[in-house]
């Protein structure tokens, strides 16, 4: 990954977390790492904990930021999740999984967009 891709992504996550915070969310960590896969940031939106992906881009070419996210993907964010909820006895907790698309993310006037409820836990997989 080159340099230039890498200060994007910390710019995105920086743009969402400031972002998130005037929508009301709290930020409870970022960049969450487990051996299952990691989460960019973890929130509370009231009472639901948010595990929020963070998806970033300089231009439209290839598509938007949100049609960058696959099914592997996901399915490390679900397991990392699962293990966070097991980790702080959050079973009871609603939660939610969120995206937040940043279109132009090196550009004075970038596009943001949260999409909540994007996408759902696996059947296969349960808490």
């Amino acid at each position: 990954m080159s340099f230039a891709r890498i200060d994007s992504g910390k710019r995105g996550e920086l743009l969402a977390i400031s972002y998130l915070k005037k929508l009301g969310y709290k930020i409870v960590a970022k960049n969450y790492k487990t051996n299952l896969g990691e989460i960019d940031l973890i929130a509370r939106d009231r009472d639901t904990v948010c595990f929020i992906e963070v998806r970033s881009k300089n231009s439209p070419d290839f598509g938007l930021a949100e049609e960058t996210i696959t099914g592997k993907k996901k399915t490390q964010i679900s397991k990392a999740a699962l293990g966070y909820i097991k980790r702080f006895g959050l079973e009871d907790y609603s939660c939610r999984f969120d995206v937040v698309c940043i279109q132009n993310v090196n550009t004075s006037e970038p596009e943001i967009k949260l999409i909540k409820n994007a996408f759902e836990l696996a059947d296969r997989y349960s808490y």
